[in-house]
C-alpha cells in the first residue's frame, strides 16, 4: 500500500515514514524562509499535522511533495505575519550528508562553509517574498507554475521576483566578495 493511503487511514507508522522521508528538506526550507532554525521546526511539525488531518485531499501522490511544501510554506507565511522578525540570523546549518566519494582538501571544505554562510547571510538579506521565490525555485526545486499555484500568485509575478531576487542576490554576494578573498588569503598562508 502507498504512503499516501497508509496516512489516509490515519497510520500513525505512516506519519513516521513521512516524517522521516520529507522532514530534513521541509526544515532547511522553512529554515531558508525564517531564518530561525526552531520556528522552521514548529512551521515543519505544523505542516506534518496538517498533513496527516487533511492527507484525504490530496489526489495525486506523486504531488506529495511539492503538496507539503506549499503547507510548509503557508505555515512559514503564517508565522512571518504573526511575529516581528529583526535581526534574526543563524547560520545555516550544512548537515547534509556528502553524496559524492570524492575528498575536499580541508581548504576547499572551508572555502565552501565560508560560501554556503554568505550564500546563506545572502538570501536571508532578502524580503520575504524574494526570499521565499528563490527557495522555491533553487532549493525546493519547484517550477515556475507550480511556485505561482502554490503562492496564488500569477506567474509573471513569480518571474519578476525570481528576477529581482537574483539580482539582489549578486549585488549583496559581490559585496561580500572582500570577505571571501581575505578568506582565501588567509588559508593560503596557513598552509605554507
Amino acid at each position: 500500500m502507498h504512503l499516501v493511503d497508509r496516512v489516509k487511514e490515519k497510520d500513525e507508522s505512516a506519519l513516521i515514514e513521512l516524517m522521516e522521508q520529507y522532514g530534513d528538506y521541509l526544515i532547511r526550507t522553512a529554515f531558508l524562509l525564517l531564518k530561525d532554525h526552531q520556528t522552521a521546526e514548529e512551521a515543519v511539525q505544523d505542516t506534518f499535522i496538517i498533513a496527516f488531518d487533511k492527507m484525504m485531499q490530496l489526489d495525486d501522490p506523486a504531488k506529495l511533495k511539492s503538496w507539503l511544501t506549499s503547507i510548509v510554506t503557508n505555515c512559514c507565511r503564517s508565522r512571518m505575519r504573526k511575529w516581528s522578525w529583526k535581526n534574526i540570523l543563524l547560520p545555516f546549518e550544512n548537515d547534509r550528508v556528502h553524496e559524492d566519494k570524492t575528498v575536499d582538501s580541508p581548504e576547499e571544505e572551508l572555502l565552501g562553509m565560508i560560501w554556503n554562510k554568505n550564500l546563506s547571510f545572502a538570501i536571508h538579506e532578502l524580503d520575504y517574498k524574494y526570499r521565499e521565490v528563490i527557495t522555491l525555485y533553487y532549493f525546493s526545486e519547484m517550477k515556475v507554475n507550480e511556485i505561482a499555484q502554490s503562492t496564488g500568485e500569477k506567474e509573471n509575478t513569480i518571474k519578476s521576483r525570481l528576477k529581482r531576487a537574483r539580482f539582489q542576490l549578486k549585488e549583496i554576494l559581490m559585496k561580500g566578495e572582500d570577505f571571501l578573498e581575505e578568506g582565501e588569503q588567509a588559508i593560503k598562508k596557513t598552509s605554507r
